[in-house]
């Protein structure tokens, strides 16, 4: 909740994209985004009916393997815990927590990068502090040793709760990753979230851009610097890795129907990862549809083709590049869902950024989620996870009521559902991969491309609206033309602009 020195909340406002030459207006329709969502919950019943489209489809790509895999049986590397007990599948704690006790006298020392570690025993502190007992647990786990794990474990889970305050809410969803390590059944247990209806997560996604001014102004800032650099074109096509529900492209759109001259033939291309089932392309194209009714609704001339394929696969004669059109290619924060070379050999994201290179885009907006819980040791990993979600529960706690079940549904199914990937999961299995924005600076470097600058007056309408109209602890900065965005200093967000350059 806001402290009672803060300002509250304020109301979303109707503001319009940037389409003049002078980039003077400062407004950016965003409550497009709030109308075409609620549009979506009441019209679409089966919405109750469906699974979230991104849980789903990441939950199918962990269960994935490649064909080389399937050939020689290589499994994912895993950890020293699941070398003895990858095959265990427990049905309560209680039991794991005998049976490994059971066998912890007879287990030889475990081998952890090729060199013996003596097992030791820590003296476990009795504290109250969860996120303490998280760090311990999450070093016990890491050397092997399975009785503290499960001591700290039991500790944890009586300070920690769904209800409680951010940290205790936090470790909940920590013992629950962690338990299902112990048990052997993350990918299970993440799979289980595609459960969840897509009603019921777009309806706390709602909550959530509301309470938070990441996704509105990478948005702002993304769809203002395409509408300038488009400001006088006839034909403007967009390419959307990772496109979902389409939220990003309502304001642009209402936006665009303003432009003087009337607006340009609008072409987007969606992607996404495909579905199971038959119809692999069903829900990409029910994106379309609603976009289509969206530009329809304001005289925008409107053409979508849906492509649901993962971002590697993607070939240039699927996308029907047409020369006159001027060609934006947009990936906002779904990047670090694609495998990397620690898992396969054929470096799919540098693939990515490549094939991108070979579009020729007149602009690459990539925006990242800055993460440092994507190390291959498990330790290293745990601990940046444990303090990248007590940003993220910290950020809540102080932006939305605490009884609000919008709020507690997205913890559960989104901050929850990350953090048994992240913690869990292995391999392939392992989908929420994110790299620092520096790293993605080097990426898109080696790939060819050269960084645009930042429009200033857009990035400092961006810094005005937060200042303005969000809880004081949310900033944004700009660093080497990178547009940064976090919460109490740590940096969550990251959007940059490019160009390809002239190598070929």
């Amino acid at each position: 909740m806001y402290n009672k020195h803060d300002p509250p909340p304020r109301t979303q406002t109707s503001e319009t994209v940037v389409l003049s030459s002078s980039g003077s207006e400062k407004v950016d329709y965003f409550d497009g985004v709030f109308c075409y969502l609620n549009k979506m919950l009441m019209e679409e019943d089966d919405l109750t009916n469906k699974p979230c489209m991104f849980i789903d489809s990441l939950a199918l790509q962990a269960t994935e393997r490649s064909f080389y895999d399937v050939l020689v049986y290589n499994p994912p590397e895993t950890e020293p815990l699941e070398i003895y007990d990858s095959a265990v599948l427990c049905d309560d704690f209680n039991r794991l927590s005998i049976q490994y006790k059971s066998r912890s006298s007879s287990l030889p020392g475990l081998i952890t990068d090729g060199k013996p570690v003596k097992k030791r025993r820590k003296k476990v502190v009795e504290m109250v502090d969860p996120t303490e007992l998280l760090m311990q647990c999450g070093e016990a786990m890491a050397n092997g040793d399975t009785t503290e794990t499960v001591q700290l474990l039991k500790m944890i889970r009586k300070d920690s709760s769904p209800l409680g305050n951010s940290s205790r809410r936090m470790a909940h969803y920590f013992a629950n990753a962690i338990e299902a390590r112990l048990c052997g059944t993350g990918p299970e247990l993440y799979r289980a979230f595609s459960s969840t209806s897509a009603a019921q997560i777009l309806k706390s996604y709602k909550a959530y851009i509301t309470a938070c001014p990441f996704h509105r102004m990478s948005n702002i800032f993304a769809n203002k610097s395409i509408a300038k650099l488009a400001n006088t074109t006839n034909k403007l096509h967009i390419i959307d890795f990772g496109i979902l529900y389409g939220f990003q492209w309502p304001c642009i759109i209402q936006g665009l129907s303003l432009r003087p001259g009337g607006p340009p033939k609008l072409r987007i291309t969606g992607i996404d990862l495909p579905q199971p089932g038959l119809r692999p392309s069903q829900r990409v194209e029910e994106t379309g549809r609603r976009l289509i009714k969206y530009a329809k609704r304001f005289n925008v001339p409107f053409e979508y083709r849906a492509i649901a394929k993962t971002w590697e696969n993607v070939k240039i004669e699927d996308l029907d590049i047409d020369p006159e059109e001027m060609l934006v290619v947009n990936s906002v924060y779904r990047m670090r869902n694609v495998l990397d070379e620690t898992v396969v050999e054929n470096r799919p994201r540098d693939s990515v950024l490549k094939f991108i290179r070979k579009l020729k885009p007149d602009m690459f907006v990539h925006g990242v989620l800055n993460g440092t819980y994507n190390a291959t040791y498990f330790h290293t990993r745990f601990r940046q996870a444990v303090l990248h979600f007590t940003t993220l529960f910290d950020m809540f706690e102080a932006t939305v009521e605490h009884d609000d079940e919008d709020r507690k549904l997205f913890e559960r199914d989104v901050f929850g559902r990350d953090i048994m990937n992240v913690v869990a999961c292995e391999g392939r299995s392992r989908v929420e991969r994110p790299e620092m924005y520096r790293k993605w600076e080097m990426r898109n470097l080696k790939a060819g491309f050269v960084q645009l600058e930042l429009d200033s007056d857009i990035l400092n309408e961006v810094r005005a609206k937060v200042e303005r109209q969000y809880h004081k602890d949310f900033v944004v900065h700009e660093d080497n033309n990178w547009m940064l965005q976090g919460w109490k200093g740590r940096v969550l967000y990251a959007l940059s602009l490019w160009k390809p350059g002239n190598c070929s």
